[in-house]
């Protein structure tokens, strides 16, 4: 039996090149030791074989001919059998892989394709605010200086404040001008200035001129760039290969260095569907600002009786089909709902303010509904109006996934989403309305665009529009003589009802 560090030792490959053998099937998953005379010690590779050790110097080999490691997989994987541990003392001691590579068996298309988890290279991917959304323990510990995890916060993740920790901004330039020119292909100078407003000043002064001389790197399915970082492990002073592949949720980046093959990772970032699958499943909880939007049919129950099924379905489906080029618009992302109803967070973004864009979005749907309400009204010939009423509210809350073998659904937990949906049961007629808080914390040009406030009872009993004004949902229900224990818990929360955007 050889050791995984033994090999390494011998060969000069690294670790990250003996993960990619195993992952690939042309070594056996290396087992632990598990004796009265051995034991497995922290930063163990794992045990192989004594053939692997000659099958790594063959591999060596055929790489140096110019073969490529597709060609070689396909010329040495049937052996594979031949390098099956066969030893009793490790046959029944449970298999330690370094990393969890899918089961090694008879090589074929199916078993060569690396996912998201098997990446031994340092790898991570940033959103639209070049916060990091998900990032792998090789990069944590190969590029982020050992980062234990990633910080709660959103605003925390951000990649060049991260950078700005680990001591990089100036010991890497080529590290930060890579991630320059993968900013610069998104933001505009005015964005870009907004997420570094968490550098210090000179590191933030020294980034704003740099994004203004750097060149974008250009989007295409994969970029690629390269470097050779001084920042310790197993990176240092290795030329290295990085690959960015951009997608509409954000920017994957992944390392490898120059001699390591990078067709399975190549494999991987073509799949992009896959990649932004795993990614979902693997996204850890994260805080952040956010607002809610929720919106329910007013009285499905009698609309739902007054139909057949079919159609019935078909109307809720045609709302669905309708409101959704809405909220892409609006950078909405849909939410955990139940029946008819409709959740949608908004999240910060480096080029608009995700605050007015949720306000703008309950907006446009509230005139789509009236324009689909009349034509179901011609074709039942019927008298229903369809209104979705809409209930606004933003927060500070945690952001996480819900999943099950088929489906992801972003989940957010806390007050923010029970406010919206109850405000969304106050509304009446397609009306949309939005706590105070919200409205305050639009910025000064956006708020002076709406034309928003609270109807009042005058001493003749007529109803007078207040402008620029707001009430506490107990006041207004006492106004209208109804009280709603289901709305007890918003009682004494201030809102105001929104009833035109100006435009631009």
């Amino acid at each position: 039996m050889v050791s995984g560090k033994e090999i390494i030792e011998i060969t000069g490959i690294s670790r990250a090149v003996l993960n990619s053998l195993v992952s690939l099937g042309l070594l056996a998953r290396p087992k632990a030791l598990v004796s009265s005379n051995a034991r497995v010690e922290s930063g163990h590779y794992g045990y192989f074989p004594d053939e692997a050790l000659d099958r790594v110097k063959e591999i060596l080999k055929l790489k140096e001919e110019g073969i490529s490691m597709t060609d070689i997989v396909a010329r040495l994987g049937n052996a594979q059998a031949s390098l099956r541990d066969t030893s009793d003392a490790l046959r029944q001691e449970p298999s330690t892989a370094v990393h969890p590579f899918p089961p090694v068996g008879a090589i074929s298309a199916a078993n060569l394709r690396v996912t998201l988890e098997d990446i031994p290279q340092p790898a991570y991917m940033v959103n639209h605010n070049f916060e990091l959304a998900w990032i792998n323990t090789a990069a944590r510990e190969e590029i982020f200086g050992g980062m234990a995890q990633l910080p709660a916060n959103a605003e925390d993740r951000n990649i060049f404040s991260l950078l700005e920790q680990a001591g990089l901004l100036k010991a890497e330039p080529e590290l930060v001008t890579f991630h320059l020119g993968l900013a610069k292909s998104r933001l505009s100078v005015e964005s870009f200035h907004k997420i570094c407003q968490g550098l210090g000043t000179s590191a933030r002064r020294e980034m704003e001129q740099r994004f203004d001389d750097v060149a974008p790197l250009m989007e295409r399915p994969v970029a690629e760039a390269r470097m050779t970082l001084s920042i310790g492990g197993e990176l240092e002073g290795q030329p290295l290969k990085v690959y960015a592949s951009f997608f509409r949720e954000g920017i994957f980046v992944a390392y490898a260095k120059d001699t390591e093959t990078a067709e399975p990772l190549l494999d991987l970032l073509s799949r992009r569907d896959e990649i932004i699958r795993n990614l979902l499943r693997n996204r850890l909880p994260v805080l952040t600002p956010l607002a809610v939007l929720v919106a329910d049919l007013q009285s499905s129950v009698k609309i739902c009786s007054e139909l057949p099924p079919e159609e019935y379905f078909e109307l809720i489906n045609e709302i669905w089909a309708t409101m959704g080029p809405i909220f892409r618009k609006y950078r909405g992302t849909c939410g955990k709902h139940v029946g008819d109803g409709m959740v949608y967070y908004f999240f910060p973004q480096p080029d608009s303010d995700y605050l007015m864009n949720a306000v703008c979005c309950a907006h446009e749907i509230r005139q789509e509904v009236q324009k689909l309400s009349k034509s179901w009204q011609i074709r039942k010939n019927w008298l229903n109006e369809l209104y979705l009423n809409t209930g606004l509210t933003e927060g500070q809350e945690w952001l996480g996934t819900f999943q099950s073998s088929t489906n992801v659904e972003f989940v957010v937990l806390g007050d923010t989403i029970n406010q919206a949906a109850r405000i969304s049961d106050f509304a009446r007629h397609g009306s949309v309305w939005a706590t105070k808080s919200l409205i305050g914390k639009l910025p000064t040009g956006e708020r002076n665009r709406l034309r928003y406030g609270v109807r009042r009872k005058a001493p003749s009993g007529q109803d007078v529009f207040v402008n620029t004004s707001f009430s506490l949902v107990s006041t207004l229900l006492e106004q209208d003589g109804a009280r709603s224990e289901k709305l007890r818990d918003i009682a004494t929360l201030p809102i105001t009802e929104i009833v035109e955007i100006a435009d631009v």
